[in-house]
């Protein structure tokens, strides 16, 4: 059996009177989505423990089978995993935003989407004047870098409150700084780099050209090194990862999966969906599992933009669940379940913790006939995990 797990980042939402009472999912246009809804299974799933942030990190531990009570301990260990930073015992790895700062306000939490190039140069910059033994600085993709603290458990940072930047773009910087013991390390780094990197030259050029600068680092997501069980070990069944962000490379590392890096993946609106497809069919080819990630809707939701997320959603259902539902359709032992991580409304412009739909086909599956692939139609089905780690030993097992 070949079993291909596909998320849209983000893609479930609330409904806007914009669209007529109707989600951003209802109003796509998602004829393969709504296939395997039909013709396979339909059900919700509870991604996020009660109790726990409504992170990526978690609901992808989740999603992957994994109990994200017993074995999360931060964002930014899974994504030193993929950087290829080696973690001690006491160290502790924080994921290092590049932002756009005006005055108080958090103007932007991706500073403009900037480019990986010119981020190398401010991370690199960064690390030359704020690096110590201590503390390291990694340069990762467009906005998404990696900070180090060396024995951080010694001054107890990864215990320090700290706010997520995309949860509070528009609002006041001083009243969501990090907070608790040791968090006077961190507010000093953050406070420092804007110091130097209002000043830099390429931030001085993306103000002339009207774009957002980078003028300030936020330090977030921080933990220590995880220690989850091995994919194959859980499921006996070798695979690999397509996405384009470190944390669910990083992730993949962990678990023992092939990380396939698909030139083109931007982990944003311009990213190349069939290029991932594609992929993810070649690696099928040799392994039994393969994830396949796409962002884009999640930034759109985190962007407020409307349309944007609409156009990432039929993106992800023609070009990434059609092509495999091809696929799927073909071969007798073939299963395919889609979903999203969590929803990231447009009207909130951040992850929240409600249930999410998901869909499985396989021809071995006896379809229910549900009328499409949306949160409205899910809630008529009977199928419901409430531990969402349990819905991948259903996928695969079941």
């Amino acid at each position: 059996m070949k079993y291909a797990l596909l998320v849209g980042d983000g893609m479930s939402d609330y409904p806007l009177d914009e669209l007529g009472g109707r989600t951003p999912l209802e109003a796509a246009e998602t004829p393969n989505m709504d296939y395997i809804a039909k013709f396979g299974r339909l059900g919700r799933v509870k991604t996020i423990p009660d109790n726990m942030s409504p992170a990526s990190d978690v609901a992808h531990i989740s999603i992957l089978g994994y109990d994200p009570k017993l074995y999360y301990t931060g964002r930014g260990p899974l994504e030193a995993a993929n950087l290829g930073v080696e973690l001690e015992e006491d160290d502790v790895a924080f994921r290092c935003n590049l932002i756009t700062a005006g005055g108080d306000t958090l103007i932007d939490y991706s500073a403009g989407h900037i480019s990986s190039e010119e981020a190398m140069v401010l991370m690199e910059f960064i690390e030359k004047k704020l690096g110590t033994n201590r503390l390291r600085f990694y340069p990762g993709v467009s906005y998404r870098h990696l900070m180090l603290a060396k024995r951080g458990h010694e001054q107890h940072l990864e215990y320090v409150k700290c706010t997520p930047p995309h949860d509070i773009t528009g609002k006041s910087i001083s009243a969501n700084l990090p907070k608790g013991d040791g968090s006077d390390v961190i507010i000093k780094l953050m406070q420092d780099s804007r110091q130097l990197l209002e000043k830099h030259e390429i931030n001085l050029v993306r103000i002339d050209l009207k774009e957002n600068p980078a003028n300030m680092i936020w330090l977030w997501g921080q933990g220590k090194k995880p220690a989850l069980p091995k994919f194959y070990d859980k499921y006996g069944i070798e695979g690999s990862v397509i996405s384009a962000v470190d944390l669910l490379k990083g992730l993949g590392r962990i678990l023992g999966l092939e990380v396939i890096n698909v030139p083109g993946a931007t982990g944003y609106y311009d990213t190349d969906y069939l290029g991932k497809a594609k992929a993810a069919l070649k690696s099928l080819e040799n392994k039994d599992f393969v994830f396949v990630h796409v962002e884009a809707p999640d930034e759109a939701g985190h962007n407020g933009d409307l349309r944007q997320k609409i156009t990432a959603i039929e993106r992800f259902d023609q070009l990434v669940v059609g092509t495999l539902l091809e696929e799927a359709k073909q071969k007798k032992e073939f299963r395919i379940l889609v979903l999203p991580d969590h929803p990231t409304p447009i009207s909130v412009r951040t992850h929240t913790c409600e249930p999410v739909p998901f869909g499985i086909f396989g021809k071995d599956i006896v379809g229910r006939q549900f009328v499409n692939y949306s949160e409205k139609e899910a809630e008529k089905s009977e199928l419901y995990f409430e531990k969402g780690y349990e819905l991948m030993g259903y996928f695969i097992k079941g």
